[in-house]
């Protein structure tokens, strides 16, 4: 082990080695994504290849929230998941993957739906929130939350064949801020 690739275990290095390749990457980032801390919002259509994406990168902490379990009907479109993960919960079943992909990661379970009493306890600990939610009234939540704790909120969602990503980052310094959701949405359609 060199003194270069110190702060990563053998099997990190391994696993990471075209990373630590990569012009323009290298150590240094590699080292920020391992102590990076995610909370994904949905373990279904979107958070399962998030996740899973998440995971293989070396996200440090990777957090998953929902509050579902696997149906058959999932497996078409929700990759984490198999048939042997039905009636399992989703949290249990992707974080499960994930850790078939990448057991460096540290990962945290949060099966419960999002709603105003944990919201706030839900983002605290988290450097980034991703929310792959299904409906509006988590999305609002996540995003107000997001906003008043200055955490940057990405949100993807899908509708058919139509699909929508966007970043909101409260916490740069004013000439860089972003739109909040709310400045794009106001309310709930």
């Amino acid at each position: 082990m060199t003194s270069e690739t110190s702060s990563l275990t053998p099997e990190e290095q391994a696993h990471y080695s075209r990373h630590l390749k990569l012009k323009g990457f290298g150590l240094e980032k590699q080292l920020r994504l391992k102590s990076a801390r995610v909370l994904l919002v949905g373990a279904g259509g979107l958070g399962c290849p998030a996740g899973i994406y998440l995971a293989a990168a070396g996200v440090g902490t990777i957090g998953v929230v929902d509050f579902d379990r696997v149906e058959r009907s999932n497996l078409q479109r929700q990759i984490a998941h198999g048939v042997q993960n039905i009636g399992q919960p989703k949290v249990d079943s992707l974080i499960a993957t994930m850790r078939s992909i990448n057991p460096t990661v540290t990962y945290q379970a949060h099966p419960v739906a999002v709603d105003e009493a944990n919201v706030m306890a839900l983002i605290a600990d988290y450097d980034l929130v991703l929310d792959g939610s299904d409906n509006f009234t988590t999305r609002y939540l996540l995003a107000d939350a997001c906003y008043l704790a200055k955490i940057p909120l990405l949100q993807g969602a899908v509708f058919e064949y139509q699909a929508q990503l966007a970043l909101f980052e409260p916490g740069k310094p004013e000439s860089e801020q972003t739109a909040c959701y709310r400045c794009v949405l106001e309310e709930p359609p």
